[in-house]
């Protein structure tokens, strides 16, 4: 077990002990255990899945930088969400506001910011069910 903490910028998301932690980053999806080594991660929008005593805990979350050290790891998220937390209809609309400015290939639509919005529904989606 190590010690895990994620902290959004309006609170302390989760603190407690973990066996594994699972997160999607610039490089990829990671899972980190105990005696990891020392690292940090860029992280992107992803599901969070947090493994404790045989049970998985999943989460939403959108961006922000992990800190991985032997016995600890430290996650800086832009924002988390846990299921319940998640309205689905909502991201079910930002999904598609998302994939029309994509698809519409206007010269004013910020394409990387389309996608960034798009990918966040889509995690919301998944994990709020």
């Amino acid at each position: 077990m190590f010690r895990l903490k994620i902290i959004t910028p309006d609170r302390i998301f989760y603190e407690g002990e973990a066996d594994m932690v699972e997160m999607s980053t610039s490089n990829g999806d990671v899972g980190i255990y105990k005696n990891h080594v020392p690292t940090t991660l860029i992280l992107i929008p992803g599901v969070l899945s947090i493994h404790q005593d045989g049970e998985m805990k999943e989460a939403a979350l959108h961006s922000g930088f992990a800190e991985i050290l032997l016995d600890q790891v430290t996650i800086l998220a832009e924002a988390a969400e846990w299921p319940d937390e998640i309205d689905v209809e909502r991201a079910r609309r930002a999904r598609e506001r998302a994939e029309e400015r994509i698809q519409s290939h206007a010269s004013d639509v910020d394409v990387a910011r389309a996608q960034l919005a798009l990918r966040r529904s889509l995690v919301r989606m998944k994990v709020g069910h």
